[in-house]
């Protein structure tokens, strides 16, 4: 079974690194920075044999060409409609691949950015930027109606799935879940776990989509009332109330209200 450990990078990204036991061979997820997966690399003797990318961002991919001249001929699989150059196999909705001897299922998920993808199965998922702890990317180049669909893929996983984020931004995410529902108990529950880890500088993830369901505001847009407490200035709609309450429009509410929270 392959097993997944966190590479620190930057202030608050994660290169995710995929082993099997007994075996020297690793991938990565979304290297955005070479020196600390090289230096993992080596400590843990591994080699590199490929590495997987969500999106285009820079934060996500400019260790690429780097890892590359160091283990040459290693593949980069990415989403086909990205203008990132490195990437050597071009990935669409539905595609899948095996790395490791575990099988991904590719989803496409734009919102974040359009080419944004995600690597999934039953027990696992790297998601990037699109769907965070308690949170989701801001929308750069997609719309609220295009991230809601990716969402409602993203809803069809088990509820068991592990959640394998790129960024450590649980703590910022629950204080504005609890701003959007303050009586929620699993919410409250959780960002008291969240607050512990963060004051000893332990790692939040992976999360689960069961917990995501029960916690984060953007996986809850289809909920009553989950715009109640959305500040009438970050309305995107109209001056008062959210035209037909759909889950998109919702959804855009809500991130109106975080980018500015």
């Amino acid at each position: 079974m392959v097993q997944v450990k966190a590479i620190k990078a930057f202030s608050d990204n994660y290169i995710w690194c995929l082993n099997e036991p007994g075996s020297t061979a690793a991938w990565v997820v979304d290297p955005g920075q070479a020196e600390p997966v090289l230096n993992y690399l080596a400590e843990a003797g591994l080699t590199l044999a490929g590495i997987l990318i969500t999106h285009h961002h820079y934060d996500h991919t400019d260790g690429v060409n780097t890892l590359r001249e160091e283990f040459a001929g290693i593949d980069v699989y990415g989403p086909a409609n990205s203008p990132f150059k490195g990437i050597t196999k071009a990935l669409n909705d539905g595609d899948k691949i095996t790395v490791l001897n575990t099988e991904f299922t590719i989803i496409t998920t734009p919102g974040h950015t359009l080419d944004h993808i995600c690597y999934t199965n039953p027990a696992l998922a790297f998601t990037g930027d699109t769907l965070f702890s308690g949170g989701c990317g801001r929308l750069f180049e997609g719309t609220a109606e295009q991230m809601q669909y990716s969402f409602d893929k993203l809803k069809k996983l088990p509820s068991t799935c592990k959640i394998y984020c790129t960024h450590e931004y649980t703590q910022a995410n629950l204080a504005f879940a609890l701003a959007v529902e303050p009586s929620n108990r699993d919410l409250i529950e959780y960002a008291q776990w969240v607050d512990t880890k963060r004051n000893n500088k332990q790692i939040t993830l992976p999360s689960t989509l069961a917990l995501e369901l029960k916690i984060n505001p953007f996986m809850r847009s289809d909920i009553a009332g989950i715009t109640d407490n959305l500040p009438k200035q970050y309305n995107p709609f109209t001056k008062n109330i959210l035209q037909n309450n759909e889950p998109w429009q919702n959804f855009a509410g809500l991130r109106t209200w975080k980018d500015h929270f």
